[in-house]
């Protein structure tokens, strides 16, 4: 049992909120900001007559390689609901390819044994250098194993990016790998080619089921080798954005063939590595993989015998997959458990698209609850339809069953994520962005008055910067991109932006002081301050809260 301690002498409020604004991170403003472009009479009242704390949401406060590296929903809120900052996929699997420690798996050596009987290696997963899902580099260290431990025919199935890197960018991946592939092959012990792809947005990368037909169209092109044909990946990329004036993201499948053939079907007997590290885009695929005779999200018409493994395991609680190469953080004494533990009612709710992120990764990528009697989680299914043509997605909706939770008096402690900022930002449409963020702004000032009259407080924060830079721009300058035509060239990545942390309240403000902003404060010192605001003493492993009770 992990019990939380009674504080001393400051009984604590309920409920507790905490707000997370999916995306939304502190920049300068100015005419590629979707947040200060936006009507926010709400969130300008919290900034300016509340407490406010700046925290770091990117890099090592994530437990990230480094400060170079954007921070994701992910880790994001594993920081949030842990309290604690742990090394994260990027930097374990960087970490075992160093130390040899992946090569030297079983996984590793039973996947390259398999594909030497005569098989097939293929790996698939997103193609670039994010670093968010996945990094080019571990896919060419793979690459270098595989030829040095003799493997003779290689395929690989590239998911353009175009998200967490430039919107127009995948030549820049694809034209080096061509050449990496042609020095890998030059000696001829070694046959090695991209065999299919898409966009991430179109094929294979689909979280949470919201829907499946996306890794229906990938499983075609991938596994079956069906679909519109190209010569090389860069024909087909070429041809596309001609034709549909798509970004890299959104881009349709397209399988390369040789005198009318796919280079690169999936057989019986070949071997096959999701390179991906992130999880939330990569357990439907590795199901259609892995499930049985029961499967019964799509008609696979073909299902291969393979081996399959991911990177890391994707899901710990259901196993998914079955094999991995690396293994995956052990995220321990979490908000949840604590809570739980400790006979606090808890609330989780969002939609479909980051619901996942308030309920699993919140509580340290563990499905499933720590109380069914104490905690209720609430899933609004998300619209499939593009973001930016319904910016507003299912934030009023979320809104109405928060209220409803709020006023029902049964919780304690209740955690809502509006991904509209996240989602919609990454589109790359400033427009929709804005829009979006203004409807997130009609639903707090809902949520406020819900809040004060629950006699509660509120912790409103986000897990990490989107909506607030939608452009890209010259590091050298500061000045924005252009595309030709003179607009702005749009960025859809996430940001290196600290994000607010604002305390809303007006109960018990005088219970405590709130600690001056050093510079050190991250994600993970909302979770000791939730539990300082409940009354509680936070678990000594946690990091700082924010306030310091008196």
């Amino acid at each position: 049992m992990k019990k939380l301690e009674k504080h001393n002498s400051f009984a604590g409020v309920r409920p507790v909120l905490t707000i997370v604004m999916d995306g939304i991170g502190i920049a300068p403003a100015g005419d590629a900001n979707a947040v200060s472009l936006a009507r926010t009479p709400n969130l300008d009242r919290l900034m300016n007559d509340y407490p406010m704390i700046p925290l770091r949401a990117h890099g090592t406060a994530v437990g990230l390689p480094s400060d170079d590296d954007m921070g994701n929903s992910e880790v994001g809120h594993n920081a949030l609901g842990s309290g604690q900052v742990f090394a994260q996929g990027a930097k374990l699997v960087s970490a075992s390819i160093e130390s040899g420690k992946m090569f030297a798996s079983d996984t590793w050596k039973t996947l390259v044994d398999g594909a030497k009987k005569g098989g097939t290696l293929h790996f698939i997963g997103l193609f670039s250098d994010g670093n968010v899902h996945s990094h080019i580099d571990h896919l060419k260290a793979m690459l270098l194993q595989a030829k040095a431990e003799q493997v003779a025919k290689i395929r690989i199935h590239i998911l353009l990016d175009g998200r967490d890197v430039g919107e127009t960018s995948a030549l820049e991946y694809v034209e080096p790998f061509e050449a990496f592939l042609a020095d890998l092959c030059a000696d001829g012990t070694v046959d090695a080619k991209i065999a299919s792809g898409g966009g991430r947005m179109k094929i294979t990368m689909d979280r949470y089921e919201a829907n499946w037909s996306m890794v229906e169209e990938g499983w075609k092109v991938h596994v079956r080798g069906e679909g519109r044909q190209f010569a090389s990946a860069k024909e087909a990329i070429e041809t596309y954005r001609a034709e549909t004036k798509a970004i890299d993201q959104d881009l349709p499948p397209f399988v390369i063939a040789e005198n009318g053939q796919p280079v690169g079907t999936i057989e019986d007997g070949d071997s096959v590595i999701f390179y991906n590290f992130r999880g939330d885009r990569a357990i439907e695929i590795s199901k259609a993989f892995e499930a049985g005779a029961d499967f019964d999200k799509f008609d696979r018409v073909k299902v291969p015998a393979v081996l399959y493994a991911g990177m890391l395991e994707y899901d710990g609680d259901l196993h998914i997959p079955s094999r991995y190469l690396v293994s995956p953080p052990e995220i321990t004494n979490t908000m949840g458990e604590y809570l739980a533990d400790s006979g606090i009612n808890q609330f989780a709710i969002s939609e479909t698209q980051k619901y996942g992120h308030v309920t699993y990764f919140w509580n340290g990528n563990r499905s499933g609850k720590f109380s069914d009697e104490l905690e209720t989680y609430v899933e609004i299914p998300s619209d499939i339809v593009p973001f930016e043509q319904r910016p507003w997605m299912k934030c009023a909706e979320i809104t109405d069953k928060l209220i409803e939770a709020l006023e029902s008096g049964k919780y304690d402690c209740l955690r809502v994520n509006f991904p509209n900022g996240d989602m919609v930002g990454h589109t790359g449409s400033l427009e929709a962005t804005v829009c979006s963020v203004e409807a997130l702004d009609l639903q707090l000032g809902r949520i406020l008055a819900a809040v004060d009259k629950a006699g509660a407080v509120a912790l409103i924060t986000a897990d990490h910067g989107n909506a607030d830079e939608m452009a890209e721009t010259d590091k050298k300058t500061g000045e924005i991109k252009r595309n030709k035509d003179g607009s702005p060239k749009a960025k859809t990545s996430h940001t290196l932006n600290k994000v607010p942390c604002i305390i809303y309240d007006n109960v018990t403000k005088d219970a405590y002081t709130v600690k001056a902003d050093d510079g050190h404060f991250g994600l993970s010192s909302v979770a000791g301050t939730v539990v300082n605001l409940l009354g509680y003493n936070k678990p000594e492993m946690w990091d700082d809260s924010l306030i310091e009770l008196k």
